[in-house]
């Protein structure tokens, strides 16, 4: 992590503001160089911010009166008075996720500083709506009886990440097919509302993935920055300027719908070649149970002779579509993670770094290839930075924060 944030952002954080917003843009630009940063004393963060220090004094005080922010242990300088930093108090916001994935729903209480307070997991062979929110439902009512009223309050909100249009999942047939087919016609939020009164944010879960990342993995380290994120179907999200950018209908960063052509010559994206779904049709072809990717998700030891040449066509894959995005912008790192052991992963990022030495690179800057942090539980993290995001933090891509 970098000790300072470089000056485009600060710009970025700091600029178009009017009277009306200032209190508002301040108190998150303060929270965001703290969440970026970790803990600092209010002179080191007025030069962040490009503020006064009795400005900031003002708002520091302001916000740990308010439960955001808690004192350090004082450190003495040379000469003056010791220093006292500020950091983010953990149990200052709290915030609920909520990943409905292709194998399981996955239910967490995250606080301010992106630790896992409790976790639920509801697995399915697909996911019907009824007991998905069902699932919430139980959950979330368990989960706020075991909280005091203090702690209740400090919950901003539920994030829930989903794939896109996934009622297009194009393997399911029959009666199967037309119980999913009911997520076209089903608005979460309105669901969601029938039993609890919290606000709802929604985001693509390859997207929630990347902001998990970006906020408390490696995505503090580079400015502009592509995210695949591979799991029953890969996905992905782009950074810009130090912040997610989600699009105009919230849906950049679509990479697995990127272009790819298959062995025998036919169109196909890149969900179709280089999704963990692959591995799982393969080994229902050798009669063994592909839950056994689910049910041990650090341990496919078992399974190695048929990981490797997934391993060899989902890095090839990965490293065409890399090169392929970096012709539309210049990203300076391509980061890889996703639903599966971590030595696989290593493998996987050493592997595109190969591929992608040997592509044709003219008229390209090949990125930095680089592993994510976070693993599996990315897209419900993610999911929780969602309301988070949206009332304490600046998104440099939306003038004040992500809606």
């Amino acid at each position: 992590m970098r000790a300072r944030m470089d000056n485009s952002v600060v710009r970025s954080f700091s600029a178009g503001l009017s009277q009306k917003g200032v209190r508002n843009h301040n108190e998150r630009l303060l929270l965001s160089l703290l969440q970026r940063h970790g803990q600092m004393p209010g002179g080191d963060l007025a030069k962040l911010a490009g503020l006064s220090p009795p400005a900031v004094s003002a708002i520091l005080k302001r916000l740990e009166l308010d439960g955001l922010l808690v004192r350090g242990e004082p450190t003495r300088g040379k000469v003056g008075k010791p220093s006292v930093p500020m950091m983010l108090a953990p149990g200052g916001v709290l915030s609920i996720g909520l990943k409905i994935g292709r194998r399981s729903a996955d239910l967490l209480l995250m606080d301010f500083k992106g630790t896992i307070r409790t976790q639920r997991q509801f697995k399915y062979a697909y996911p019907v709506p009824a007991d998905v929110f069902a699932f919430l439902a139980a959950c979330m009512s368990e989960i706020l009886a075991s909280l005091s009223p203090a702690e209740v309050g400090r919950i901003c909100g539920i994030g829930v990440a989903a794939p896109f249009e996934m009622w297009n999942w194009h393997d399911l047939t029959g009666d199967d097919a037309d119980v999913f087919m009911r997520w076209k016609d089903i608005n979460i939020p309105c669901e969601i509302a029938k039993f609890n009164a919290l606000p709802v944010s929604i985001v693509n879960d390859a997207t929630a993935a990347c902001h998990a990342e970006h906020i408390f993995g490696r995505g503090k380290e580079f400015r502009d920055y592509a995210y695949f994120f591979v799991g029953a179907f890969v996905g992905g999200g782009i950074v810009l300027n130090h912040s997610v950018y989600e699009g105009r209908k919230g849906n950049a960063g679509a990479l697995g719908s990127l272009r790819s052509i298959s062995p025998l010559g036919e169109s196909k994206q890149l969900i179709d070649m280089a999704s963990i779904h692959l591995l799982e049709t393969r080994l229902s072809e050798v009669d063994i149970a592909p839950e056994r990717i689910w049910r041990h998700p650090q341990d496919w030891s078992g399974i190695a002779r048929y990981v490797d040449p997934w391993l060899g066509q989902t890095a090839q894959e990965l490293a065409k579509a890399s090169l392929s995005i970096c012709a539309v912008i210049d990203f300076e790192a391509i980061i890889i993670d996703g639903a599966f052991p971590n030595d696989v992963r290593s493998e996987l990022v050493e592997r595109v770094r190969r591929y992608i030495v040997n592509q044709d690179t003219r008229g390209l800057i090949a990125p930095r290839i680089e592993a994510g942090s976070i693993g599996g539980n990315a897209r419900a993290i993610g999911a929780a930075c969602g309301p988070i995001l949206s009332q304490y933090l600046l998104n440099t891509n939306a003038g004040v924060a992500v809606a």
